[in-house]
This record gives structure tokens, C-alpha cells and sequence, in this order.
């Protein structure tokens, strides 16, 4: 009896990505550059992932060393090393995806009943009274504590969670098929530029202390301002289907998509892969807000610089993947990038003189550049192929199906977070040992998933 492997494709597939073709609506629209509905959703979905990491960063850093190194930001304790309370990015990590499994149907099936414009201003006006709320926590750290700001991270999830369907859905009808391909390439680029800058301005967290860092979150309020006033230079659309009735099955995933993923087993394999390419960002995100805190003793600014060169690495990665792709679902960069992401993975993790790691903080670094960059060899390609395997008339729902087991994954990873950190306090190792850990997570999929040319 033969043994499946699951991982690898039954039969040789080539995808090619099939051109843009001019629809009726399509021509009809300005040019993509000369559009001010361009720059207007640019800005807007750049000033919202922006301020997601920002808020999202500031909070991780405070939650590295729990409610105890919180109160040390301040200068209450001693820092030491020792009266440090326990990690709890795990817990606000989970807060934060939460809404995305909670929302994303019924997000989904708003934007198609009303215009996606309108979803998009009434997310940024809700942005606003978030953030709002949000410096009111910091302000009010003595009464409300890391709760009062887990509260509101999830806010901003859920937030977040109403805005990706109009985000992604509203490209389409707003400009021309020719510039679909162009509009994604630079909605996507920003969105990693967001990342980075976002996730870097967590250097704040070292010019406050906590009960003045309400001060530092007033950036995401002039931001979220900024937000509001670029999604107005949208133009007005109707909306999809105004008539749609709200059914039970919007919150679910339909049974057509369950089907066409039972008959294409290439396309669940890619489902999965991408799956995993989430959980183990997940994982790698508080782990490096672990090694330079904990591990390395550093202040939050040098750390979140590091977690920063892993957000140019992205950027940087999905740029030349899209470049040596071209035209084609180019499996051998997904190949390279997974056995890389092990590698890198295991070298993050071997220990160095005293409380470094082998690469010092330097060397961490450039480590962390190009586990980016190998991160988007492994993801760039596998996007393209679940945008295209699917028939046209599955396609939308296809990708919603896609998103919401992606995010499933990143609250799942949450949990294996959590679990790698008790794994690493049992053994009383190095925080490093989380990336082995990541490593051995990943080596599976860089062995056995084999989508072949």
C-alpha cells in the first residue's frame, strides 16, 4: 500500500497568469497614475496598516514582560531580569486576529450590500473613536492597566477585519482591468512599507514612559485623521448587489468552495502552504520582540528596528519574486524559499558568547533581511496560483476562503507561540530556541510539499 504524500502534486502543472483582457466597464476609466482614486485608496489602506502596527507594536513591546515590565517602562522596578512578569504577546496577539475569524463573513457580505466606499469611509471614521480610545488607555494605565489596551487592540482588529474586504473588492471596480495587476503590485508594496514604518515607530515606547505614552499614540491619531481625508478622494460606486439578503452561509464557508477544494487537490496543497507561510510569521513576529527584550536586554527601539528589517525583507523579497516570476506561477522560488526560512530559522537560534545569540545583534539583522526576502520567494508565487487556479465564477469566494483559513493560522499561532515559550522555560534555554523551534515547525513543508513545474 502506496503512502500519499499530501504535499505533493499529483501530476506536472504549469500556471500561466492569464492577461488582463479589457471589460466593458474597464476602458471607460482614467488612467491608473492620473486617477485620484489611486492615491486617495493608496493613502488610505497605507495610513490603516500603518497605524495597526503602531498601536499593535507599542502594545507587544509593553506585553513582553507582562503588567511587571510595563510598570518598569515607567521606572517603578528595578529592571531586572528576574522581576519580570510572564510573556503575554501571545494573549494580545490572539486578541488582535480574533476579530478577523469572528467578522470576516459578515465584513464580506457589507461590502457587497452597500458601496465599498462607503464601508471604507465608516472604517476610517470608526478608526478615529478607536484610536481615541486607545490614548484613554494609556492615560488611564493605573486603572485599567494592559487590559484597558487589550481591549482596545481587539477594536482594532475588528476594524481592521471590516476594512480587507472593501480594501482588495473595490480595485476592480474602480479602475481598469489593464492596471488590476499594477494596483495590486503597489497596494501590496505599500502595505509592507506600512509594516515597517509602523512596526519601527515603536521606537516611541522608549521616549515615554507608560503612563505618558498616550503622548506617542497621539501619532496614530493625526493618522487615522489623514485616513479619513484620503478615503474621501474615492469616488462614489454603488454598491455590488444592494438587494443581497443576509444568510447564515455568509459566515461560513460555502459549500462550492469545499467541493472544488476536495476535486483539486493542487489547489488545497497551495491553500495549505500559504497557511503555513502565516503561522510561522506569526511566530516570528513576538519571538523577535522576545530575543532583543529579553535575550539581548535591549530597549525597545533597537528591537523594533529589528522586527523592521524583517518588513524590508518582505517588501524586498515579494518585489524580485514578482520580477523572476513574470508571467508564470514560478513553484521553484516557493521550493527555495521554504528550505531558506529553515535555514535562517536554525541559524537564529545557535547560541553566541553570553547572552547573544552566534549573529549579535548585527548579524541578527541581516539575518532577519533575508529571512524576509526568502519569506516573499515562498509567498508571492503561491498568491498568484490561488488567484488563478479557481474558476472565475468561485474565484471571490476562493479568496475570501483563502484569507479566512490564513488568519485561522494566525491565531493559531498564537497558541504555538505560547507553547514554544513553555517549551523554552521548562528547558531554561535561550529565547533564540524559539527560531529552532520555527525551524522544525517549517521543515515538513520544505521536504514534502513538491508542486512540480
Amino acid at each position: 500500500m502506496s503512502v500519499v504524500n499530501p504535499y505533493e502534486s499529483p501530476e506536472p502543472v504549469t500556471e500561466t497568469v492569464p492577461p488582463m483582457q479589457p471589460g466593458s466597464s474597464a476602458n471607460s476609466q482614467s488612467p491608473l497614475f492620473t486617477d485620484p482614486s489611486f492615491y486617495g485608496m493608496t493613502a488610505t489602506q497605507f495610513l490603516g496598516a500603518f497605524n495597526d502596527n503602531l498601536f499593535k507594536q507599542l502594545v507587544l513591546l509593553l506585553a513582553v514582560g507582562g503588567t511587571a515590565a510595563a510598570v518598569e517602562v515607567a521606572g517603578a522596578i528595578e529592571k531586572t531580569s528576574a522581576r519580570q512578569g510572564p510573556d503575554i504577546q501571545s494573549l494580545a496577539m490572539f486578541l488582535f486576529a480574533a476579530p478577523f475569524l469572528l467578522f470576516s463573513g459578515f465584513a464580506g457580505y457589507l461590502s457587497e450590500r452597500y458601496s465599498k466606499r462607503t464601508v471604507v469611509v465608516a472604517c476610517k471614521v470608526a478608526e478615529i473613536g478607536i484610536v481615541l480610545l486607545g490614548m484613554a488607555a494609556f492615560a488611564l494605565w493605573n486603572v485599567t492597566g494592559i487590559a484597558g489596551l487589550f481591549f482596545v487592540l481587539f477594536l482594532m482588529g475588528t476594524h481592521s477585519a471590516f476594512f480587507g474586504p472593501p480594501k482588495w473588492g473595490i480595485l476592480p471596480e474602480l479602475f481598469a482591468k489593464r492596471d488590476l495587476p499594477q494596483a495590486n503590485g503597489i497596494m501590496l508594496m505599500t502595505t509592507f512599507l506600512a509594516i515597517i514604518f509602523g512596526t519601527a515607530s515603536g521606537v516611541l515606547a522608549d521616549w515615554f514612559d507608560v503612563q505618558r505614552l498616550w503622548l506617542a499614540s497621539a501619532a496614530c491619531l493625526v493618522v487615522a485623521v489623514l485616513g479619513t481625508q484620503t478615503a474621501l478622494l474615492i469616488r462614489k460606486l454603488p454598491a455590488a448587489s444592494p438587494g443581497l439578503a443576509f444568510s447564515p452561509s455568509a459566515l461560513t464557508v460555502p459549500g462550492e468552495i469545499v467541493a472544488l477544494l476536495k476535486k483539486d487537490r493542487q489547489l488545497l496543497q497551495a491553500m495549505l502552504a500559504s497557511c503555513m507561510f502565516w503561522l510561522i510569521g506569526g511566530i516570528v513576529q513576538p519571538s523577535v520582540n522576545s530575543l532583543g527584550i529579553v535575550q539581548f536586554g535591549m530597549t525597545k527601539g533597537p528591537t523594533s528596528l529589528l522586527a523592521a528589517c524583517m518588513g524590508v525583507g518582505i517588501a524586498a523579497g515579494c518585489l524580485i519574486a514578482g520580477m523572476l516570476s513574470k508571467s508564470k506561477v514560478n513553484f521553484r522560488l516557493v521550493k527555495i524559499g521554504a528550505w531558506m526560512l529553515v535555514i535562517i530559522l536554525a541559524i537564529l537560534a545557535i547560541p553566541g558568547d553570553g547572552k547573544w545569540n552566534m549573529l549579535h545583534y548585527p548579524g541578527t539583522a541581516v539575518a532577519l533581511v533575508l529571512l524576509g526576502v526568502f519569506a516573499g520567494f515562498y509567498a508571492v508565487p503561491l498568491q498568484v496560483f490561488l488567484q488563478t487556479r479557481s474558476p472565475e465564477s468561485l474565484k471571490g469566494r476562493t479568496i475570501a476562503t483563502t484569507n479566512l483559513a490564513n488568519w485561522i493560522a494566525i491565531v493559531a499561532s498564537a497558541g504555538v507561540y505560547y507553547l514554544f515559550g513553555v517549551v523554552v522555560d521548562w528547558l531554561s534555554v535561550p529565547r533564540a530556541t524559539v527560531f529552532a523551534l520555527t525551524a522544525l515547525l517549517m521543515l515538513p513543508v520544505a521536504i514534502f510539499y513538491k508542486p512540480r513545474e
